[in-house]
Parts: C-alpha cells; structure tokens; sequence
C-alpha cells in the first residue's frame, strides 16, 4: 500500500491530544522529581552514614533498574499485593516522578560538589547554619550548573514517557496504538507520532539551550 498523508492529517488533531498528555506528564514528573532529587542529594551528602546510605541506596536502585518494570510495580503490583490501586495517570506521574528523581538528584550532587568547598567554610564562619548556607551561597550558584544536564533529563524522560501506554495511559504513544488498530495503516500513523515527538524534543532542546547560553553570560 502505498503511503497516504490523507490519514496523517485526519488523525494528526488526535495524536496532537495525546502529544499535549505527554508533555503534562513529563512536566509534572520533571517538577515533582526536582523536588525529590533535591533531598535526595543532599541526603546523599550528608555526614549522617545511615541518611547517606539510604539515599544512595534509592539512587542506585532506581537507576538500575528499568522504568518499564517500576510502572509495573505500581500500576500492576500495588493493587494485588498492597490494596493500593492508582489510575493511569497517578501510575504513570508517580513512576515517572521516583524515577527521574534518582537522576536528578545526581545532576544536583555533582552540581554542588563542583562549587568550591571554600565557600561552605566561609558562609559557616560567619554564623551561617548549613541549610542557610546551601540555600544563600551554594544553590544559588549550582542552579545555573545543572541546566545542561536537567534538559537532557526532560527530553530523556519526555521520550521515555512512551512507556507509559502499557499501563493504559493515554500518551502520545498510547493514541498511536489506538489509531493503528483501527487504522491498520502503521506507517502512517507512527511516522506521525514520530514527527511530533521529534518537534517537542526539538523545542525543548532548542528552549533548554537558549536558556543555557543566557545563564552562561551571568555564569
């Protein structure tokens, strides 16, 4: 059969819904990762052995294993062994959120380990407590450190977000399933899917460079 850009644009709207729910889900799961990773690197820096071992510890767990198979655990394995049963979009924001917090508390660690120790020691001399320290001299200046590599992480975690059509989702990728069963027309309707994962990761990464460079003048 030959290719027909006729269905591409017919479903094309509909595929752009489902765009618009990958790009909330990626969002939501960036920001509440965020949040996470920040205590989760500061816990992994901690002179407390037993708060350093536990952080470190979720860091190496959620990084080693696959997103795929933690979406399975809270989707499928909570209702049956917990009695916790999630929607799809609470699944799919939670799994997305533990997960990318594991990498983002890396890229946070990194970032205030690569400012001079120095200035911890200083900001403490002067009466500084070490949260007030953290808050006023050292993550104001890893912040602009960590735009690089958090960009990367949306624009990993907004392709990976696909695999959140096999917990029923409706994504990007779940609507492309869809429009495929009842299209039976495969070329068409995943080429399409493509094109609009590859404009939003070209946006973002487009977005996340200029930002960069604007950091990058005051750096």
């Amino acid at each position: 059969m030959d290719f027909d850009f006729a269905i591409v644009w017919k479903y094309l709207p509909v595929l752009a819904k489902g765009a618009v729910t990958t790009v909330e889900l990626t969002a939501l799961a960036i920001v509440n990762g965020t949040v996470l990773g920040l205590f989760i690197a500061l816990a992994s820096i901690s002179k407390n052995w037993l708060i350093r071992s536990l952080a470190r510890f979720y860091t190496w767990l959620i990084r080693g294993t696959p997103l795929l198979l933690q979406l399975f655990v809270i989707y499928y394995g909570l209702p049956l062994q917990m009695g916790i049963k999630l929607s799809p979009f609470a699944a799919a924001v939670t799994g997305l959120s533990i997960n990318s917090a594991a990498y983002v508390a890396e890229i946070i660690r990194a970032a205030i380990e690569s400012i001079d120790k120095g200035q911890m020691e200083a900001a403490r001399s002067i009466g500084m407590s070490y949260f007030q320290a953290m808050r006023r001299i050292i993550l104001p200046q890893a912040y602009r450190r960590m735009i690089p590599p958090l960009g990367n992480e949306f624009i990993a975690l907004l392709k990976d977000s696909s695999l959140v059509a096999t917990i029923s989702m409706v994504d990007l990728m779940r609507t492309a399933q869809q429009m495929y069963a009842t299209t039976f027309r495969p070329m068409e309707i995943f080429l399409a899917a493509g094109a609009l994962y590859l404009l939003l990761t070209t946006f973002f990464t487009v977005t996340f460079g200029h930002l960069e460079r604007r950091l990058a003048v005051y750096e």
